[in-house]
């Protein structure tokens, strides 16, 4: 069956002339009168009582005509929504963001992105490396924007965004405030609140142990806001990514001996086909101006 017999035998059942329903559709009468015959012989009965003056449905065209409109709109349907998001008008885009980035980092590319792509809804989905790497692969997710303290699979196709250095936070009058910065062999004694999200978790435990540094590990939690503020309440420090939105009442100084820096990058399936709306995001981050870490800019105006 095929659906321009459904479209002809639909423009007859309006007309009721086979002549003007071959006009309607743009096809000779002739070719109308076997499409016609065609669908009859597929449902195995008339569909018309063929009259001179008037061609009307048998019993059997009428049973039939509700369902063949039916067919006909949701077929239509199927091309305008096709085509409302291969135009990027009606679009849904989800990206995985690593829950311990700070969201100030990307107002502006969202921003930027709703402004250029209004048609595109996009969710933001959070989690962990180890999370969005499975959802981006089971296709659940179109993108994932963060990082890894390890390399990133060869599945995945990893362009790097910008660096951000770990700095130490602390509560107002904590000792430590009088450094502009802060060793990790400091750190022996403290109280220490964990990050259970934190992707470099592992990497600065081992930093501390290899430089006999004992801390206490008081609270720890997967909420960033609860640690920032049980830090800000004095219960501890915590190390956090240098973009992390911070609270009020929190003091942070840069980590040395040694450094830590994370990279944080756009991460996708490698070989995978985007749809518009993906390809349209990947290229807005890809293209987007992301601004340098302020201690690397202060290293900068430093050596100026």
């Amino acid at each position: 069956m095929d659906i321009h017999h459904i479209r002809y035998f639909l423009a007859v059942c309006e007309t009721r002339n086979f002549t003007r329903a071959g006009e309607k559709c743009n096809v000779t009468q002739p070719a109308l009168s076997r499409a016609i015959q065609q669908l009859e012989e597929e449902v195995g009965g008339l569909l018309f009582r063929r009259e001179r003056s008037l061609t009307h449905l048998t019993d059997l065209g009428v049973l039939l005509r509700p369902r063949f409109q039916q067919i006909l709109d949701e077929l239509t349907g199927v091309r305008q929504e096709a085509s409302r998001f291969l135009c990027l008008e009606n679009a849904n885009l989800k990206v995985g963001v690593m829950c311990t980035i700070g969201p100030r980092r990307f107002t502006g590319l969202l921003t930027d992105f709703n402004r250029r792509q209004q048609g595109i809804q996009l969710q933001l989905v959070e989690g962990v490396p180890a999370s969005l790497s499975q959802l981006l692969e089971s296709g659940e997710i179109d993108v994932a924007i963060m990082a890894s303290s390890d390399s990133f699979p060869d599945r995945f196709d990893v362009t790097p965004l910008y660096r951000e250095r770990f700095v130490l936070a602390f509560p107002n009058g904590h000792r430590l405030a009088r450094n502009d910065n802060v060793a990790i062999s400091e750190l022996d004694g403290e109280n220490y609140l964990r990050r259970l999200n934190c992707e470099y978790r592992d990497h600065l435990a081992g930093l501390c142990t290899d430089r006999g540094v004992k801390l206490r590990i008081s609270y720890a939690s997967e909420r960033e806001d609860w640690i920032q503020n049980m830090v800000s309440g004095g219960l501890g420090i915590c190390f956090i990514p240098e973009f992390s939105a911070v609270i009020p009442g929190l003091q942070v100084r840069p980590v040395i001996d040694p450094e830590v820096w994370r990279e944080v990058s756009l991460v996708v399936v490698a070989g995978r086909r985007f749809s518009p709306a993906a390809s349209a995001f990947v290229n807005s981050v890809k293209a987007h101006g992301w601004p340098e870490s302020a201690i690397v800019q202060a290293i900068q105006k430093t050596a100026a």
